[in-house]
């Protein structure tokens, strides 16, 4: 644990001294990704990764204003591009999975799914999947995702990644900070009670929210939670490729590789659509539709002022439609 810290750590510096972009975010995975490619090992520490999350769920719900909501309504073009997307993403996944590398069908077909990580592995072992191959092809499609969407969006829509996803703690009310945190941890632990999915964000998220249209929040929480937040993300998605072997490498991450290129194609081509038909700003487009981590999406979405409302509608819509749906039709399928 106190090396794959060292490392994150070690990370944000070397971003921070080059210059690189999200340096909180992408420096821990990076070099995470690294140290366990020369056999370190590496290990995340889940509860404080599931706090840190609540973070960014209370900095969503703070930007649910009643002028937000008012538009949620125009969201719906785009919404149903959702489940279209997942079907292509299954109809193209499962067979590349099977033909191309061998894999059996409860581990192509859950490798395929765009989903979360945890409800992903848990469906996929139960069905008799390998639970390495889907943990390592998941992480993959998270880290590549995450690390080529800052890029794509510098290069086409000048966006600044130098932004502070929040204002410092110290110009925000210590009475809002403290409502924050009952929110975080209150809504998260309320929300696990209830058995809601992803309740780490969505419970702060809907607590924030409550107190945000109540007039009782009107701060997002402090830059420095958030860089907080994204250090444990990175750092927690660079652990997952702990002893990771020679022959994983071979079979597994270029599996994923290649499945992310044909992910990115996608997304790409659902995002021209979307700005084609006037349905939603491009850069809204690609952080709402790219089939990456609920919570990383987030982050770039803070960060580059996207409108974090309809970026994480369309995230959520998502692992609801997949957590529902992919254990049923896999049943049809004929497993468990």
């Amino acid at each position: 644990m106190l090396q794959t810290f060292a490392l994150a750590l070690i990370g944000v510096g070397a971003f921070h001294l080059l210059d690189l972009p999200l340096p909180w975010l992408l420096g821990p995975i990076m070099a995470c990704l690294l140290g366990a490619a020369l056999g370190i090992r590496l290990k995340g520490v889940k509860p404080i990764n599931q706090t840190m999350r609540t973070i960014l769920g209370v900095a969503v719900g703070a930007t649910l204003t009643p002028a937000v909501l008012a538009g949620f309504p125009a969201m719906w073009p785009t919404l149903i591009m959702i489940p279209l997307s997942v079907l292509i993403i299954g109809g193209v996944g499962v067979p590349y999975f099977r033909r191309v590398w061998g894999y059996d069908f409860p581990t192509a077909y859950y490798s395929a799914m765009p989903g979360g990580l945890q409800d992903m592995l848990a469906f996929g072992e139960e069905a008799g999947g390998d639970p390495r191959t889907l943990s390592l092809i998941h992480a993959t499609r998270v880290l590549l995702i995450v690390v080529a969407l800052p890029f794509i969006l510098k290069m086409i829509w000048n966006v600044d990644l130098t932004n502070p996803p929040g204002a410092p703690a110290a110009t925000i009310p210590l009475g809002e900070l403290a409502l924050m945190v009952i929110c975080a941890i209150g809504g998260w632990k309320l929300a696990e009670q209830v058995n809601l999915f992803g309740a780490s964000i969505l419970g702060p998220m809907i607590a924030a929210a409550a107190m945000t249209l109540s007039g009782f929040l009107a701060h997002r929480p402090p830059a420095e939670a958030i860089w907080l937040a994204q250090f444990f993300i990175g750092l927690t998605v660079g652990a997952k490729y702990s002893g990771i072997t020679l022959a994983e490498v071979r079979r597994d991450l270029l599996a994923g590789v290649g499945f992310c290129l044909l992910l990115i194609a996608l997304t790409f081509a659902m995002v021209e659509t979307a700005v084609l038909l006037d349905l939603a700003p491009g850069r809204e487009a690609l952080l709402a539709l790219a089939p990456g981590g609920q919570a990383e999406m987030v982050v770039l979405a803070l960060i580059v002022g996207a409108d974090v409302a309809f970026v994480v509608s369309h995230h959520v819509f998502r692992m609801v439609l997949v957590i529902l749906g992919a254990p049923i039709v896999s049943r049809l399928c004929g497993y468990k």
